[in-house]
């Protein structure tokens, strides 16, 4: 029985299993978004929003503060890269400083294709939706109008769409601009 067991174990040992959410939170803080399965994106949620906090707890007063070079030390002990942690502290926590919590947002896109596995996305509330970074808009044209390509379901729908395969035409769309170019 799992009475009061906290959290998921992924299917690895604990060295393991630590590592894998270091890397996904590397790769969100990195990317802003990122395509994982469900599982492991529930999991990452809890430790991201603690690296978020304690970022946002070390900018109160100051960067230049012996709490923000203690907030620094812990977000070090989990982020490896250097870029990606000066990220979090220029950018992303200041970004979020008041609000209380609720930093992320899970989506679920469907079923991935090889082994069934149910696939999420997961991203920061509240920032910027790039579309030139999604191809798949770009190539499909909106059936119900302009609505359909804006807000998070029509980000949930063309992540769908380039999970089962809607990524063959942007590719041709590519090689196309690159023969006109020429």
């Amino acid at each position: 029985m799992r009475h009061r067991v906290a959290h998921r174990k992924l299917g690895r040992v604990t060295e393991h299993r630590l590592a894998t959410l270091r890397n996904l939170s590397q790769m969100l803080l990195r990317h802003e978004r990122i395509d994982t399965t469900l599982a492991k994106a529930k999991e990452l949620r809890p430790f991201i929003e603690r690296l978020i906090t304690v970022a946002k707890r070390g900018l109160e007063d100051g960067a230049d503060t012996p709490r923000a070079l203690h907030a620094r030390r812990l977000v070090a002990r989990d982020l490896a890269d250097k870029r990606v942690a000066s990220k979090l502290f220029e950018t992303i926590a200041p970004r979020f400083a008041s609000r209380p919590g609720g930093y992320t947002r899970v989506l679920r896109l469907g079923r991935r294709r090889g082994d069934c596995a149910e696939i999420a996305q997961i991203e920061f509330v509240g920032s910027e939706y790039d579309p030139s970074l999604d191809e798949s808009t770009e190539t499909t044209k909106p059936a119900a109008g302009a609505s359909s390509s804006k807000g998070v379901g029509g980000r949930l729908r063309a992540a769908a769409k380039r999970l089962r395969g809607g990524r063959k035409s942007g590719a041709k769309k590519d090689a196309d601009t690159e023969t006109d170019d020429e």
